[in-house]
């Protein structure tokens, strides 16, 4: 239990954080979801309009620092490489 009025602060500040950031990364998640099945089902407009909407989001999420900016380099690269085999 804190009991500084800084650390007390400090908590209230992580819980806030910490919603915000989940609610990031589970949005996230359903959009990568989505591209997915698009990418599964065939879809080559909807997967490349889904693919854009995605990179807008995960480098949002990269600048915030709820993600490493790695791993939304290593997301984007990924299903880059899906769409790409899509079309080809």
């Amino acid at each position: 239990m804190a009991h500084s009025l800084s650390a007390k602060k400090r908590v209230r500040q992580n819980a806030k954080r910490r919603t915000i950031n989940r609610a990031r990364k589970t949005g996230l998640k359903t959009e990568l979801k989505a591209v997915n099945t698009a990418i599964t089902s065939g879809d080559k407009k909807a997967s490349a309009e889904q693919y854009k909407s995605v990179v807008k989001k995960l480098d949002k999420i990269a600048a915030a620092k709820t993600i490493h900016k790695n791993r939304a380099a290593r997301l984007k690269s990924r299903l880059a490489k899906k769409i790409n085999k899509l079309k080809g």
